[in-house]
């Protein structure tokens, strides 16, 4: 059957991704990418996975291989190809209009905004990892007392061309942020407790006040300030990962106005979903479960849809490293948007115009109006 002309044609707006790798890499450093996991363990492969399959499936025709090669055959395929060709081919499978790049994390190794925009055709546009401002500053060695106004005035720096901030207070911390403002002394006290744990290696935030100082630093810049939820690496405790555990200092930004974005939120979808019901500041996605759960991903999708406001969801793939994951999030998200709009229209739930609408809010519009990017230059355009 073929996809709904609203859903296959739709140019995305991939409002969460990272950089890939311009790396030809072997099976261990490819496997060891495929997934949240590290490395399989001994005896498996993750090539026996849903998103393993689904590279198998989906991924080996993009070079020219017929659906369902062996894992051998696609690696050597594209160890023959080369990452670049690699890159571009996949960037430009996902059909992006653009890209809104995480930039915290391996910054040194993985493709800039820049780059992506060139490799995909697509706009691409940063997004500022607030723990990664605040590091910065911490390897400078501040007096405590100066540590709160330095990232300020970085971070101003560093969001001055960016169209929106992340926290990573999840995999730290956790996501129960406390809903007053840390007072200066407050942030004063607790970098006294982290500044001397610094050695030569690079600073690591995990203090739940100076993430909650950060998160309000967000807020008043009053760019989209993006939070990871749920599903993550082994780093990650996952229970402290709810969405729910935002809750209150949801209830304590809201007058703000500032937006929220929860990414990702698998298992607590359902959760996302009702926190963007209730707060007008809230919206989320199901990225990184797309191309995970592969041909399970229209569930995913269907338990987002069941409570959100179709103009408080977003598209995001959470591509890492891999281009394959770039073009996976994108595949599965239209299809698994495809089979949610089919249902509707099945049993007379929605118009054929109803559903054009949708998915033009759900692929684009919605990330172009939250992010204001029609206001904004990219960072870089593709051709």
């Amino acid at each position: 059957m073929e996809m709904l002309r609203c859903v296959a044609e739709l140019r995305l707006v991939d409002h969460h991704c990272h950089g890939v790798l311009e790396d030809d890499l072997g099976r261990a450093d490819f496997e060891s990418l495929l997934t949240e996991a590290d490395t399989p363990a001994p005896g498996t492969t993750l090539f026996d996975s849903l998103s393993g399959l689904a590279v198998r499936r989906w991924c080996a025709p993009v070079l020219g291989l017929p659906p369902h090669a062996p894992a051998d055959d696609y690696l050597a395929r594209r160890a023959e190809l080369g990452a670049p060709e690699v890159n571009r081919r996949f960037l430009r499978a996902a059909g992006l209009a653009a890209l809104c790049v995480d930039t915290g994390f391996a910054t040194g190794r993985l493709l800039s905004p820049e780059r992506m925009a060139e490799e995909s055709g697509a706009h691409a546009y940063e997004i500022v990892r607030l723990e990664q401002v605040a590091e910065e500053v911490a390897a400078r060695h501040p007096s405590p007392r100066e540590f709160a106004g330095a990232v300020r005035a970085r971070l101003a720096e560093r969001a001055a061309d960016a169209v929106g901030v992340k926290s990573i207070a999840a995999y730290r911390a956790g996501l129960a942020l406390p809903p007053i403002r840390p007072s200066d002394a407050e942030v004063t006290s607790a970098v006294e407790r982290w500044l001397p744990t610094i050695g030569d290696d690079q600073p690591r935030l995990a203090d739940m006040t100076l993430h909650a100082f950060l998160a309000w630093c967000g807020v008043d810049l009053g760019l989209p300030i993006q939070f990871h939820v749920g599903y993550g690496d082994a780093d990650v405790n996952l229970h402290h990962c709810d969405p729910l555990l935002l809750t209150p200092w949801l209830r304590a930004t809201a007058p703000h106005g500032t937006p929220v974005m929860l990414l990702h939120n698998y298992p607590y979808h359902r959760n996302a979903a009702y926190l963007a019901q209730v707060f007008p500041h809230v919206y989320a996605d199901a990225g990184l479960a797309t191309h995970n759960a592969a041909h399970r991903a229209p569930t995913v999708i269907a338990e987002t849809l069941e409570l959100i406001p179709f103009g408080k969801f977003l598209y995001s793939s959470d591509g890492y490293a891999l281009p394959e994951l770039h073009h996976l999030g994108a595949l599965w998200f239209r299809r698994a948007l495809d089979t949610f709009l089919r249902s509707g229209l099945d049993t007379g739930e929605w118009t054929h115009d109803d559903a054009e609408h949708i998915a033009r809010l759900a692929g684009a519009e919605n990330a172009r109006r939250v992010y204001r990017l029609d206001e904004r230059g990219p960072a870089a355009a593709g051709e």
